[in-house]
C-alpha cells in the first residue's frame, strides 16, 4: 500500500472537518427562521490552506450533507465537488482573501434585518445586547449585483475597520464573518434577533440612544470576560 503524504493526508482531514462544520450549521439557518426555500449559504475556510467550503446553489437544506460540500480556492474555482457551488462564492472568496483572520462567512434575507437593508438603514445600536455583540450599530454596504466579487468588495469595504460582524447590503440581505463558520452564523442569528427588536421599539416611539462610552465599555466585557475562558482564548484579538 502507498502510504499518504503527511501533508495531502492533513489537508484531507481539514477539508473533511470543514465540509461537515459547514453542512451542520446550515441547520441552524433554518432552525432559527433566517433563510426561506433554499436561499442562504454558509461557508469556511479551511485552516492552513488557501481552500473554502461553501454549500452547492440551489440544494434542498435537508440535503445539505458534508458530501454535498464544495470546495473552492479563493479565487471560487471549485477544487472539489460535483455540483455548482453557490452564487455567492465570488462574494465569500473576496472576504477571505481580503480578510486573512475571517474564517466563517455566512448569508441570509432574513426577514427583519432584510427590512433594514431594503430600506438602505442601518440597524441603531440602542440594546445592551447589540453593544455586546456589534459594538455599534449594525451598518449598510452598497448596492451590487450577484455574478462576481462585487457585493465581496462591499463586505470587506464595509466591515474592514468596523466592530460589527454583520452588514446589511442595501437592496438585498444580510453577510456576517468570524473566526470560526459557527461565529459568523451566531452573528447572523443575533442580527435578525436585534433587527426584529428594534423594528418593535420604533413602532412604540423613538428608540432611546445610548451613549458611546457605554457602548465601548458594554463590548469590552463582552469580548472579553463574558463567557469561558477557552471560548475567549478562541477568539481574534
Amino acid at each position: 500500500m502507498t502510504a499518504i503524504p503527511l501533508t495531502a493526508q492533513s489537508r484531507d482531514q481539514a477539508v473533511a472537518a470543514v465540509r461537515t462544520a459547514v453542512a451542520t450549521l446550515h441547520e441552524q439557518l433554518t432552525a432559527y427562521g433566517l433563510v426561506a426555500w433554499t436561499a442562504g449559504n454558509v461557508s469556511g475556510r479551511v485552516p492552513g490552506h488557501d481552500l473554502m467550503v461553501i454549500k452547492p446553489s440551489g440544494v434542498d437544506y435537508p440535503d445539505l450533507t458534508a458530501d454535498a460540500m464544495i470546495v473552492c480556492d479563493l479565487d471560487g474555482i471549485v477544487v472539489e465537488g460535483d455540483l455548482s457551488p453557490s452564487s455567492d462564492t465570488a462574494a465569500h472568496a473576496y472576504v477571505y482573501r481580503e480578510m486573512p483572520d475571517v474564517g466563517g462567512v455566512v448569508h441570509t434575507h432574513s426577514t427583519y434585518a432584510s427590512a433594514w437593508a431594503a430600506r438602505a438603514e442601518p440597524v441603531p445600536c440602542v440594546l445592551t445586547a447589540m453593544a455586546d455583540e456589534f459594538g455599534g450599530d449594525i451598518p449598510v454596504g452598497p448596492f451590487a449585483l450577484i455574478g462576481d466579487d462585487s457585493i465581496g468588495a462591499g463586505i470587506v469595504a464595509t466591515l474592514r475597520g468596523h466592530r460589527s460582524p454583520a452588514v446589511l447590503m442595501e437592496n438585498h440581505g444580510v453577510f456576517t464573518i468570524g473566526a470560526t463558520p459557527r461565529d459568523a452564523v451566531k452573528a447572523a442569528v443575533m442580527c435578525e434577533d436585534v433587527a426584529r427588536t428594534v423594528h418593535i421599539a420604533r413602532q412604540l416611539g423613538a428608540p432611546v440612544p445610548m451613549a458611546p462610552a457605554d457602548i465601548d465599555r458594554l463590548y469590552d466585557r463582552y469580548q472579553n470576560v463574558y463567557g469561558q475562558d477557552h471560548q475567549r482564548a478562541e477568539q481574534p484579538r
